[in-house]
């Protein structure tokens, strides 16, 4: 099977876009923009230049395709959290968040949804275990883990505003 051909083209004050072309020659297309987020372009098979389908991701969305398209959790030596009937997924504390600035605790987040906050992603810096006392700031990711229904739960939780 032959390499796929990629090809990438700076876009001046837009970004970078990336023209994919498939084994069955059909071209994809992805303009990463400098805020994040990501345009995704399908063109027609019967005529390239024809955009069959185009699709505007934020980030977060972003990162949700590339964790379907390239899951991490698929390495043997990690345990598969969905064998256990768990649910491990990342939700993102925004800036209007009625928990910006309060402590962990307060969300009182393992007694109402039975869920484990188990990391906290801020800028570049990583929060593991965070404790009942830790200070919550928009813009936070809160790595949860537990049931599909208490992983929901606190993801309304958390939208609060």
């Amino acid at each position: 099977m032959p390499a796929p051909r990629m090809s990438s083209t700076p876009l001046p004050g837009i970004g970078v876009r990336y023209d994919l072309t498939t084994r069955e020659h059909r071209r994809l297309s992805v303009v990463a923009h400098r805020d994040g987020n990501r345009s995704f372009s399908a063109y027609r098979r019967d005529d390239p230049d024809e955009c069959a389908l185009s699709l505007k991701l934020t980030a977060g969305e972003t990162e949700a395709l590339i964790d379907a398209l390239m899951p991490s959790h698929h390495s043997p030596n990690l345990l598969s959290t969905t064998d256990l009937g768990l649910v491990a997924e990342r939700v993102e504390l925004t800036s209007t968040s009625h928990w910006n600035g309060r402590v962990l605790g307060e969300t009182r987040m393992r007694t109402e949804t039975g869920v484990s906050i188990v990391a906290v992603l801020r800028r570049a810096d990583a929060i593991p275990s965070p404790g009942p006392d830790f200070r919550l700031a928009g813009g936070d990711t809160l790595i949860v883990i537990g049931t599909r229904e208490g992983v929901d739960a606190a993801a309304a939780i958390l939208g609060r505003e």
